[in-house]
């Protein structure tokens, strides 16, 4: 895991494999809460990445250590549960 206090709001969040996953809003936590309009499938709350998926912190980006398509599936829920877990 990186520095989580180097992640700041506007940062980009990308995959290892350098796809666009979300945009950083805060850091809450041991957590990066991501904004609401770049929050997937569903924008009307936010999502969370786990500060343990972060890679490397450099420039504008967060570069988290899964493939873009892994960490859409690794994203959490405000009280923690996964969102892959959520059943319609």
């Amino acid at each position: 895991m990186s520095d989580l206090s180097r992640v700041t709001a506007h940062m980009e969040i990308i995959g290892a494999d350098g796809v666009h996953i979300g945009t950083v809003d805060k850091v809450e936590g041991n957590r990066i809460r991501m904004t609401k309009a770049d929050s997937g499938s569903h924008s009307d709350h936010h999502h969370y990445i786990s500060g343990a998926l972060v890679a490397e912190v450099e420039g504008n980006q967060v570069r988290l250590s899964a493939s873009g398509d892994a960490a859409a599936l690794l994203e959490e829920e405000e009280g923690g549960e996964a969102l892959a877990d959520k059943r319609p």
